[in-house]
């Protein structure tokens, strides 16, 4: 039988500690999944949910989009409107 080892949050890590619990973490598919459905529940899928759900999914998006679109970005930077 198999000791259940209660995860901690990011900010209850200390700094030596901070490898070990990022090996302690499931990265993948299916766990990343779990992750992103979890916040889902937590936040914008709510009884009486607040905009925070909403902000949290809209900031989401915009750096998404500025992921993106960040090589047509980086060459309007070097430009110079004279």
């Amino acid at each position: 039988m198999a000791s259940v080892v209660p995860l901690k949050k990011l900010l209850e890590v200390e700094l030596g500690e901070l490898p070990s619990w990022i090996r302690m973490r499931d990265f993948t598919p299916s766990g990343i999944a779990g992750a992103f459905q979890r916040r889902y529940t937590k936040c914008v899928n709510q009884k009486r949910g607040s905009i925070a759900g909403l902000s949290l999914v809209l900031a989401a998006y915009a750096v998404f989009s500025y992921c993106r679109s960040y090589k047509e970005l980086k060459h309007e930077r070097l430009r110079r409107y004279y």
